[in-house]
C-alpha cells in the first residue's frame, strides 16, 4: 500500500498537522515541529504534544508515515567550529522534540562543505555529529535525504550517503530518504524502465533497500545531471507519466511515507488522487 501524503502546516500549533494531512486526503505527512528558520524556538508543551499524538491516533496516522523536517539552518558538516556546534545542538533538540511527540524518525541534509574542507573530511564530519547525537538520543532514526548537489550541498550521490552510514556507528538509528527531483538533478534518470530499474539496482547495490524510510515525490523544472533543485507540481516538469506510473506500482515502496514538496499546495489533493490512480 502506497502512503502518499505532503508537508502540511503546523501553524498554530503541531496537533493541527494529523487534521491538515487528513484534510487533503493524506495517508501520511511531514511537518516542522520548530521554525526551520530560526536556530532557537519555543518548547512544545506537554498538553501540545499530547494533541499532536492523540490527533494522529484519531485521524489513522501512525508513526512510521509520519516524516518531520529538521531546520534548514543545519549544517552537520559545517566547518565553521560555531556553526557546527549550533548545528549540533539544534539537530539533538530536534531529535527530542520528535521523541516528545511519539514519533520515529527526523529528516535532514546530510551538510555542506562551504568549498572549505574537502568532501570526505566534511561526510566525515557529519557522521562524527550523528554518532554524538545518537548517543544522546533513542527511540528516533535520522534520516538522510539525498541532494541535488546545488552549491556546495553534499549527499548528491548514493556513495556520499553510503560512506555516512558507513561510519555511523549505530546503524539501526540511521535511514534514507530519497527525493525525486532531487535524484534526477543529481544525475539519476529513472524517466524509462531501463533508467529506473538501473538507478533503484545501483541504489541498493551501494546503500540498500533496508536503509530507504521515506521518499520526497516531487517532478522537477531541470534535466537531468542539472544539479540545480527546482520542484515542480506533478505533472508540471519533466519526469514524465511513465516514472510516475512506475514508482507508484513498485511494491518496494510499499508502506513507506511517500511526501509531495511540489510547489502548489492547492494542488495537494489532486496530486494524491491521481498518484494514488496510478498505484491501483
Amino acid at each position: 500500500m502506497k502512503f502518499i501524503g505532503a508537508h502540511v502546516s503546523v501553524v498554530n500549533g503541531v496537533s493541527n498537522a494529523p487534521f491538515n494531512a487528513r484534510a487533503i486526503g493524506a495517508k501520511s505527512f511531514a511537518l516542522f515541529t520548530r521554525n526551520p528558520s530560526r536556530w532557537v524556538s519555543k518548547a512544545i508543551s506537554d498538553d501540545e504534544a499530547e494533541a499532536f499524538r492523540r490527533n494522529c491516533e484519531e485521524c489513522g496516522f501512525r508513526p512510521d508515515v509520519i516524516l518531520p523536517h529538521d531546520s534548514f539552518l543545519i549544517n552537520l558538516g559545517s566547518p565553521d567550529a560555531e556553526k557546527l556546534e549550533k548545528s549540533r545542538t539544534a539537530f539533538l533538540d530536534e531529535m527530542r522534540r520528535c521523541s516528545q511527540l511519539g514519533l520515529t524518525m527526523l529528516n535532514f541534509h546530510p551538510g555542506s562543505h562551504m568549498r572549505e574542507i574537502s568532501e570526505d573530511a566534511c561526510l566525515d564530519l557529519i557522521a562524527e555529529s550523528l554518532n554524538i547525537i545518537l548517543d544522546e538520543t533513542s527511540g528516533v532514526k535520522a534520516v538522510i535525504e539525498n541532494t541535488a548537489g546545488q552549491g556546495s550541498n553534499l549527499g548528491y550521490t548514493f556513495e556520499q550517503i553510503a560512506r555516512i552510514i558507513d561510519r555511523v556507528e549505530d546503524k539501526s538509528r540511521v535511514g534514507v530518504c530519497i527525493d525525486t527531483c532531487h535524484a534526477h538533478s543529481a544525475g539519476y534518470d529513472m524517466t524509462t524502465p531501463e533508467a529506473y530499474a538501473r538507478t533503484w539496482a545501483e541504489f541498493d547495490s551501494t546503500i540498500g533497500f533496508k536503509y530507504l524510510c521515506g521518499m520526497h515525490i516531487n517532478d522537477t523544472l531541470k534535466a537531468v545531471g542539472s544539479r540545480v533543485d527546482r520542484h515542480a507540481p506533478i505533472g508540471q516538469g519533466v519526469l514524465g507519466e511513465g516514472f510516475w506510473r512506475m514508482l507508484m506500482q513498485d511494491s518496494r515502496m510499499d508502506g513507506i511515507p511517500l511526501i509531495l514538496e511540489t510547489t502548489d499546495e492547492s494542488l495537494w489533493p489532486d496530486e494524491i488522487r491521481y498518484l494514488s490512480s496510478l498505484a491501483d
